[in-house]
């Protein structure tokens, strides 16, 4: 049976069913788990299902908030899906880790469940991500819902990451000089630096698009970051100037 047979047929049975699990699907199709496992990732990353520990569950129709999280995802795709991976590689089996919101963090995310870490987030999308899984704890802050980022913010969600001690910071921003790293979101700024306190080491994820860029509101200095990881289309001379202020930049 070809590829898009069995999506098609994986769809089907998922219209039918909220859930399924894998050897089920398998066994239904007529494909090895492995094959069907590579169907599922493939479908997941269109949005027509969401993965979970051991099999595959319907996703509900997006929102108009989902949609525009999903746009966002998708510029500069390839060049977050590395920074995100770059980023992974550097969270520790069982380390208690902070992902902030934002689509590159989100790819960073979703790539950690093999750690089996603590993840502590606001970001409702991340929060989704692991919402059945097994192998990840996740604490989810409290707040007012931000829609627009599928974000919680407020002064109860500053207070959550305040009671924290985290190994790791995965953060994102919308953009970076040798004057520090911005963001226009403002209902973020407050959070993200309660984020970055409870840290020991903080990492920012952002495309190149964002590297010499400001914004509306000024979220730190360079020297209250760790490591900065962006794609290899940022300006080289301006890469040189954060280095030149003391900021480690590791390009993918």
């Amino acid at each position: 049976m070809q590829s898009e047979q069995r999506k098609k047929q994986i769809q089907a049975i998922l219209s039918e069913r909220e859930f399924v699990s894998l050897e089920a699907l398998a066994r239904e199709i007529g494909a090895s788990p492995s094959t069907i496992r590579r169907d599922l990732i493939d479908l997941e990353n269109t949005g027509l299902l969401q993965r979970t520990h051991g099999g595959a569950r319907t996703v509900a129709r997006e929102t108009q908030d989902e949609f525009a999280f999903r746009n966002r995802l998708q510029r500069f795709e390839k060049e977050k899906a590395a920074i995100g991976q770059a980023a992974a590689t550097l969270v520790e089996t069982q380390q208690c880790v902070i992902c902030d919101t934002g689509t590159t963090v989100y790819e960073a995310a979703r790539r950690l469940e093999s750690k089996m870490p603590q993840i502590l987030t606001n970001s409702l999308p991340v929060a989704n991500l692991y919402a059945s899984s097994a192998g990840v704890e996740l604490i989810v802050s409290g707040g007012v819902l931000y829609p627009r980022l599928g974000a919680l913010v407020g002064p109860v969600a500053e207070k959550f990451f305040g009671q924290f001690n985290a190994n790791l910071a995965i953060m994102g921003g919308d953009g970076v000089t040798a004057d520090g790293i911005y963001n226009s979101h403002t209902l973020l700024i407050d959070i993200q630096r309660k984020m970055m306190d409870a840290a020991e080491r903080v990492i920012f994820c952002l495309d190149s698009g964002k590297v010499g860029r400001r914004s509306v509101s000024r979220l730190c200095d360079l020297d209250r970051v760790d490591l900065l990881i962006t794609d290899r289309k940022a300006s080289p001379e301006i890469l040189d100037s954060l280095r030149q202020r003391g900021l480690e930049v590791e390009t993918v």
